[in-house]
């Protein structure tokens, strides 16, 4: 099982950096996340937000591993918990699946990504800066494992 953790954005500030590692390096090798960051499109006159999407999800596809389970992080999708991820990381564990999380850019994710999604989440009502949620899979993703094996880092 690995977990692929698609980011459209790069030249990160060095605070979330700092804070995805803390987390990623708190896992276990066999968990650990692989940040694949992803340049977005220039903010060129004369394109469309609809088109920056379409040529962002062209850059995203490109990315997504065949045969991975692929999980879109949108505002629109299922709210889901700690436990719930706790689960699904138990799962994916067991069968030994592949996960692509993907976190899209400024303007969101194009709906043709969404439409490879086997599931959409949200993680909020509220909508966060692209860069702060790849700290937040990072951080949620060890609070599922430290849950899974009753790890003190989680107190219920």
């Amino acid at each position: 099982m690995k977990i692929s953790l698609l980011s459209l954005g790069h030249k990160m500030p060095d605070w979330v950096n700092a804070a995805y590692q803390t987390y990623n390096d708190r896992l276990p090798a066999h968990l650990k996340i692989n940040l694949v960051e992803l340049n977005p499109v220039s903010r060129q006159k004369g394109l469309s937000i609809a088109q920056i999407k379409s040529h962002e999800a062209q850059i995203i596809s490109k990315q997504l591993k065949p045969g991975a389970l692929n999980i879109a992080l949108d505002e629109k999708g299922r709210s889901i918990s700690t436990t719930f991820l706790s689960q699904q990381l138990a799962n994916w564990q067991m069968q030994g699946q592949d996960i692509n999380l993907i976190i899209g850019g400024a303007d969101g994710l194009d709906e043709s990504i969404l439409k490879l999604a086997k599931q959409t989440w949200s993680l909020s009502k509220l909508i966060f800066p692209h860069q702060l949620v790849r700290v937040i899979m990072a951080e949620q993703i060890y609070r599922a494992y430290s849950m899974l094996n009753n790890h003190p880092y989680h107190r219920e």
